[in-house]
């Protein structure tokens, strides 16, 4: 039994009574050499929260303490939750003035205040009592200056104080800077830093996305000694030992602007009416070895960042749009995997090689769908296409028929021009050509996580755990809200009825939205507990290797080329999902700040365009609608009706008129104007048009 084992058997023990450092490693009967070890154990054990130091410097277990560890996440409105470290632990609601000198994202530890608990049902209150971890040390913000002292506002509407600081590097107020932050000690002051970096004149181009990427700490560079190690690699394909797959008709379906291609596919109709479905992976781990540079900071990455105006890549673009990348007429070495069907659908056999590939075409999604509509199937692309979505209709069908919640979200694209100013949004839908690639990508991930599950090889998972009820009742309660009969959510059925009734109807992106915010988050785990979401018992990430480092991992134990121990395996999932969630917030936040753009462009240009919106809530002080187009949300204020005096009636959720009896309830549809952008506060106000 290792040290942390003894140490929690020994403090979990029934006749156990707080013993200081000295008294503990007796009881646990350690000599010389494991004190050393014991006292680091111990020391690691407290900073990650497990352990608590309590009176006297006597030792417990935290839980024991009504202590627990974890993620504080901040609300604009001053509160927080704790997120703790234990996957199976409800969230902990603390209350501003309970937060401490805790900032947003920061590790800590909260003792539960059972008696703040505001009923029974509700979520367990707690009090930030220790600073485990910062989770940054800088600041992104806006310099500004009182008639005293400066300060700066913090872009980040979760980092609720104001740093104080002097004026550095040239920063003149208005410029948005990094400030490193010093020890904050006391939440009745201000925090205090220093600036380290002037990005320059918040409105000048460019700054907005630079300011992102200081903000979610991006690399913009790969260090000296990775791009030594790239630029090592030949340019030559290496084919022996591979299966060769050059002969046979291979294609990718990509995004318009993607410049990296690392999954194509094929399909073969067999005699007996049966399918055998080919999904070719980039073969990342040939080129990129563990323990090396490129690894290590592939690893640091974690994945790729798509930001509105440009890509933070994990790999250099020697391998991400070079020798990786899978481009049409040229070899490139890949991964596959074989799925073969039966004519009902039953999966008959399943194989994996090392390959080599020559792929026909590079299709966009758009060029691809128009060969999907065409009638003219003469030629060869449109008839192997069209053999493809044959298969991928009927596995969408059968995945649906197994409980599969269909979750798809319209993408939002905004277009920039020369100067990185916004010129369009676009709404991109996820039709048959999107939907084509993404049915063989499932097939592909859950046919190897099932074969590294039963071949019992320490392996990275995506899970997808089960929702919580009490946050799927409140859903239910909001679908309600729009007139639906919504049974028993804690049935699969019940959610896919809802879904199905919804489509193509205005409230459509509101309700998937709020359903997916009454999950619970995807994340990597090195345990197959299941993704509930796709409704699969297996299920990884293996299609993108060129931009997650996960499926670079599940590429490399596939091919028994390395494999992690699970004790590492399970720090790598941690850190992983935490980097995707981060990679996540940057890419939303770099589109909603264009997007938001956008629309001040048009209060300052004096053209105000028109647009088709739905009203999605009803509050007393107005209703919140959403843009049809560009899914953009805001507030439509009472005071800006004009035509009417308007009452709020709260048992039937709509605003009526006075004089006219014009009602106003969720689901209608209007057309509004812009009235007021607040790029700091995120937020638009808009009138109605008529």
């Amino acid at each position: 039994m290792d040290i942390r084992a003894q140490i929690l058997k020994r403090l979990g023990a029934t006749d156990y009574h707080p013993l200081r450092r000295a008294d503990l490693a007796v009881a646990l009967r350690l000599n010389g050499a494991q004190r050393r070890e014991f006292r680091r154990v111990l020391d690691e054990m407290v900073e990650r929260g497990e352990v608590a130091r309590v009176r006297k410097d006597r030792f417990v277990l935290s839980q024991e303490a009504d202590l627990v560890a974890g993620r504080i996440v901040f609300s604009e409105k001053g509160f927080a939750f704790l997120i703790p470290e234990t996957a199976d632990a409800c969230d902990i609601y603390i209350a501003e003035e309970d937060t401490g000198v805790a900032f947003h994202g920061d590790k800590v530890l909260a003792r539960l205040q059972r008696e703040r608990r505001p009923a029974p049902d509700a979520k367990p209150a707690g009090r930030v009592i220790r600073i485990l971890e910062r989770a940054h040390d800088t600041v992104v913000g806006t310099l500004q200056k009182t008639r005293h002292f400066h300060y700066v506002i913090p872009d980040d509407p979760r980092f609720l104080h104001d740093v104080y600081t002097k004026p550095a590097h040239g920063a003149q107020v208005g410029d948005k800077v990094v400030v490193k932050l010093a020890e904050w000690t006391s939440r009745h002051v201000n925090p205090e830093g220093n600036i380290v970096e002037v990005l320059g004149k918040a409105d000048a181009p460019g700054v907005d996305i630079l300011a992102i990427i200081r903000k979610y700490r991006l690399p913009t560079k790969f260090s000296e000694q990775t791009l030594a190690e790239v630029d090592r690699i030949p340019e030559t394909i290496p084919v022996a030992d591979r299966m060769d797959l050059r002969g046979k008709f291979i294609v990718t379906i990509d995004p318009d602007d993607a410049k990296d291609f690392d999954d194509a596919v094929n399909v073969d109709e067999l005699d007996d009416g049966g399918w055998r479905l080919g999904v070719h992976i980039a073969d990342v781990s040939h080129y990129v070895t563990p323990g090396s540079a490129l690894d290590r900071e592939a690893r640091s990455r974690g994945n790729s960042v798509y930001l509105v105006d440009r890509v933070v890549p994990m790999l250099p673009e020697k391998l991400s749009n070079g020798l990786c990348s899978l481009r049409p007429r040229e070899d490139r070495l890949t991964q596959s995997v074989f799925v073969e069907f039966t004519p009902k659908l039953a999966v008959r056999k399943v194989e994996f090689a090392t390959s080599v590939i020559h792929s026909r075409h590079r299709l966009t999604y758009k060029e691809a769908f128009a060969h999907l509509q065409s009638h003219d199937g003469h030629d060869e692309l449109t008839r192997e296409l069209k053999k493809m979505w044959r298969l991928a209709a009927k596995l969408r069908a059968q995945r649906f028929s197994h409980g599969a919640l269909n979750l798809d979200f319209p993408e939002i694209k905004v277009r920039l021009d020369k100067h990185g100013k916004p010129s369009r949004i676009e709404k991109v839908v996820n039709d048959i050509s999107h939907q084509l690639i993404e049915e063989f990508m499932l097939i592909a991930n859950e046919a190897v996580a099932r074969h590294l599950c039963h071949a019992q090889v320490p392996c990275v998972y995506r899970i997808h755990e089960e929702p919580d009820l009490d946050k799927l009742r409140e859903f239910r309660e909001y679908a309600q809200s729009y007139g639906y009969k919504v049974g028993d959510v804690a049935h699969r059925s019940e959610l896919q009825k809802l879904l199905t009734a919804v489509e193509g109807k205005t409230e459509e992106y509101a309700i998937h939205l709020a359903l997916l915010r009454s999950l619970k988050q995807a994340r990597y785990a090195p345990k197959p507990v299941g993704h509930y979401g796709l409704s699969k018992k297996f299920y990884t990430h293996f299609t993108s290797p060129i931009r997650r480092y996960a499926d670079l991992l599940v590429h490399r134990t596939l091919a028994r080329r390395h494999v992690l121990p699970l004790a590492e395996l399970d720090k790598v999932c941690e850190q992983i999902s935490r980097i995707e969630r981060t990679a996540d917030e940057a890419e939303k936040d770099s589109v909603e700040l264009k997007r938001l753009e956008y629309f001040q462009q048009q209060l300052s240009g004096g053209k105000l365009a028109v647009m088709n919106a739905v009203v999605t809530r009803i509050r007393n002080f107005g209703f919140f609608v959403e843009l049809t187009e560009s899914l953009a949300s805001g507030l439509v204020h009472v005071s800006t009706l004009q035509d009417d005096f308007y009452n709020f009636d709260s048992v039937r959720d709509h605003l009526t008129g006075k004089r006219s009896r014009r009602v106003i309830k969720t689901g209608d549809r209007v057309r509004v104007k812009v009235e007021r952008v607040d790029v700091f506060k995120r937020q638009i106000d808009f009138r109605l048009a008529d």
